[in-house]
């Protein structure tokens, strides 16, 4: 695990800013980079269908709020276990399918920016790095099991995570002696288990500084869902705001040297909300359900939820933010056969 960084959010001296928020962030779908490299079939076909998924949730979002209800989209770029691929290629590839297929996407952000990001400055990088990941890392509360007191280290120091307790094979002295076999538990259930034990970072990238911890598809998706609702502060301070951009000023060389968040539509709603709809294929079930245990396992600033809370509550039509981050979160998984 990496080197925990000291907080100090929750302190008077520190004072907690507001972001702008809208009522609802649909993320527009998700694609590996190797699907966005090969071909724009699964691309439109999955385009297609989102598109009506986005006019019925903002529909419906306008039924509920009015017609001046908040709706934003935005688009996560898989660039974090791809980072050699061509920014431009992807992302005229993206765009072009999307606007072919009448799909608007608000705010385009890159999943490295999950784990590091650029501070801007009147829209110029500044300063050193922001480790975003490491620092939501350190947030993260593992249950102890029952029957103990919580004093032995959790096992959430070696990257993993789980929704109870392990079965007996993870025993530390089961290999020494028998012992009737004892089931995975999962905490909360009813009646039966559902039990999940997911992996959140391991041992540093290939050909990466040793340094740098290779951190997982759902401990990253964790963090782009708190994003999308506000819940993220670096010191205090919104840990980045969108910079916008035209399609025409064109695309970096690089995709670290781009925002972590782009702004696409000069007039797009906020791009973090109350709460966020993610649309996407079925075979991310297993991620998203991984995003759950890990957001329940976060200890966020109470601050942050109280603030965003008070804004509902002064809204035209008042909204009740759940103090439970997961439940602040939908999903639409589209059919498996798009094409």
């Amino acid at each position: 695990m990496p080197e925990s960084p000291v907080y100090s959010e929750a302190t008077a001296e520190i004072r907690v800013a507001e972001v702008p928020l809208s009522h609802l962030s649909i993320e527009t779908g998700h694609f590996y980079m190797n699907e966005l490299i090969n071909g724009q079939q699964n691309i439109r076909a999955q385009f297609r269908e989102v598109v009506d998924q986005v006019e019925f949730y903002t529909a419906s979002a306008r039924k509920r709020f009015g017609s001046a209800a908040r709706v934003s989209t935005c688009f996560l770029i898989d660039d974090y276990f791809a980072p050699d691929t061509n920014p431009t290629e992807i992302l005229n590839k993206l765009l072009n399918a999307a606007d072919d297929c009448g799909l608007r996407i608000d705010y385009l952000a890159r999943e490295a920016g999950c784990w590091e990001y650029p501070v801007y400055v009147d829209g110029v990088p500044t300063g050193p790095m922001v480790k975003l990941a490491e620092t939501m890392a350190a947030r993260v509360v593992a249950e102890p099991s029952d029957n103990t007191t919580g004093r032995r280290p959790p096992d959430v120091e070696s990257g993993w995570l789980c929704n109870g307790r392990r079965s007996s094979d993870h025993d530390p002295a089961q290999a020494m002696r028998a012992q009737d076999y004892r089931p995975p538990l999962a905490y909360g259930r009813r009646v039966h288990s559902i039990f999940l034990d997911t992996e959140m970072w391991d041992s540093p990238m290939e050909g990466v500084d040793d340094k740098h911890t290779r951190w997982s598809c759902p401990f990253l998706a964790s963090i782009w869902q708190l994003l999308r609702l506000g819940m993220v502060r670096f010191e205090g301070a919104a840990p980045f705001h969108p910079q916008l951009r035209s399609r025409r000023e064109g695309w970096e060389d690089h995709w670290w040297e781009m925002p972590a968040v782009i702004q696409l539509n000069p007039d797009a709603k906020p791009f973090a909300a109350y709460r966020s709809l993610s649309i996407l294929p079925q075979d991310y079930l297993g991620i998203e359900h991984a995003v759950h245990v890990i957001l329940d396992h976060l200890e966020l600033d109470e601050q942050v939820w109280e603030l965003i809370s008070a804004r509902g509550g002064r809204e035209r039509v008042p909204i009740e933010v759940p103090r439970e981050t997961s439940k602040r979160l939908s999903h639409v998984l589209l059919d498996g056969c798009l094409a």
